[in-house]
């Protein structure tokens, strides 16, 4: 097996290409040790790495988090957990897990009389946005719209990058103007 690495825009998060399916549907985000050892074998084991600070299944990579440890120390033992874990055929999510796709906590938030502007927003991001985002081992989901602003969660290699302000403004929030006029900005909305 050969597992394939790439660099983020995130420098504190390395995206890992397995050459396989990771999750068949959806995403899977973890914070934290127990989280992942309620939800993922595979991410419970990358959480007893010292340094890893968060894992992030998509359909075909999984990103990691460090703290401020080197990557040139952590790297090996990812690969080795990932390696590992894929040979012996375990599972990636735990069995009581259901396949329904991690989603942000909270409902959707945006005025009725808003819907078609929402549902041309959530296209964009559909077809436009996620498939870019998800080349860099993250992902967007659409959180609301309130007075012309698109509130958008962003997770995995996303989650706390610092070249995310510029993606939000620069990138999706030209876009989304582009197509939608009643966009007036576009920000993070938190977790």
């Amino acid at each position: 097996m050969f597992i394939q690495t790439e660099t983020t825009p995130n420098p504190a998060t390395l995206k890992f290409l397995p050459g396989r399916v990771v999750l068949e549907e959806g995403v899977a985000e973890f914070r934290d040790k127990e989280d992942a050892s309620e939800r993922s074998p595979l991410a419970s084991k990358l959480f007893t790495i010292p340094g890893v600070t968060g894992v992030f299944f998509g359909y075909d990579f999984i990103t990691v988090t460090k703290d401020n440890s080197e990557w040139q120390h952590l790297k090996p033992a990812i690969l080795g957990t990932i390696m590992e874990h894929f040979m012996s055929n375990s599972p990636i999510m735990a069995a009581h897990v259901n396949d329904v796709p991690d989603v942000p906590v909270g409902e959707e938030f945006f005025s009725e009389e808003d819907k078609d502007i929402v549902d041309t927003i959530k296209e964009l991001i559909e077809t436009r946005v996620r498939p870019a985002v998800a080349n860099d081992g993250g992902d967007i989901t659409f959180r609301g719209f309130e007075h012309g602003v698109v509130y958008l969660n962003m997770r995995g290699s996303c989650s706390g990058c610092p070249a995310s302000t510029a993606t939000l403004k620069h990138g999706i929030e030209n876009l989304l103007r582009h197509f939608v006029p009643e966009v007036a900005g576009v920000e993070e909305y938190p977790t």
